[in-house]
């Protein structure tokens, strides 16, 4: 475990004495920040367009809110993720460190768990500091914060299995532009694998659905904290992270 913290706190500290860390979390709260303020004016002038109509009809600020930020909230992640794990093997690969690591007395698992822990809390920091906007929903309304509780899980355990993923990508090549690149074509296609299910029920289309994201985020996205979901999610992080072990293992042998 202590190995495991080491590692973690050298890559974050390698990702915040680098301009990567800060121009990720510009540019996501940006936008995050610019689609909130959206989503909550349209809000706000239904409400007064109903008021001036008459209509009594009630206004839910979860669903019509913070449901779809949230959910967009977990498509900006696929851009994201790709720049925050293409950097984390690819780079000792372009410097020659990979083999003081492939060849040091740490164990491999430590030096990926470390890696990817790092990446996973770079990547909820980003989320968090850019969920302060939602201040200002509690300070002026009434939203109810336990499924938006459910749905950040549901964000973060999303974001963890795809940085899994990018992990054992990055182990592949000592180019980070392409590691990236493969990071977000793979991402990307098991976003879209749940698009198949809308035109065809048969066997095979209902494997591929079952293997997209998206299938296993709508249950957290309605505020339904699902446990085969989850599970989805974990075995993912597992199977991204074993990847890993097995490329490292193939490197530590070469060196």
């Amino acid at each position: 475990m202590r190995n495991i913290w080491i590692i973690c706190r050298r890559e974050l500290n390698s990702y915040f004495t680098s301009p990567i860390a800060w121009l990720l979390l510009t540019m996501y709260s940006v936008i995050f920040g610019w689609i909130f303020w959206n989503f909550l004016a349209e809000f706000i002038k239904q409400g007064i367009d109903m008021e001036m109509m008459g209509q009594a009809s009630p206004m839910n600020l979860n669903e019509q809110v913070i449901r779809p930020l949230l959910g967009t909230s977990s498509f900006l992640g696929l851009f994201m993720i790709p720049l925050i794990s293409m950097r984390l093997f690819a780079e000792e690969k372009r410097n020659g460190t990979i083999e003081l690591l492939a060849t040091s007395p740490v164990h491999d698992i430590e030096i990926i768990l470390g890696k990817w822990v790092a990446a996973t809390l770079l990547y909820c920091w980003i989320i968090v500091f850019s969920s302060i906007n939602f201040v200002f929903l509690f300070r002026y309304g009434n939203p109810d914060w336990k499924p938006m509780a459910v749905t950040f899980l549901g964000v973060f355990l999303q974001g963890a299995a795809l940085l899994a993923v990018g992990t054992f990508i990055s182990t592949l090549t000592k180019n980070q532009i392409i590691a990236g690149a493969l990071t977000f074509g793979a991402c990307l296609m098991l976003w879209v694998f749940s698009w198949v299910s809308s035109y065809d029920s048969s066997s095979w289309a209902q494997v591929f659905s079952y293997m997209s994201v998206i299938t296993h985020f709508d249950a957290f996205d309605r505020g339904v904290l699902s446990t085969k979901d989850a599970i989805y999610y974990l075995s993912v992080i597992f199977l991204g992270l074993f990847f890993t072990a097995r490329s490292m293992e193939s490197l530590r042998w070469r060196s």
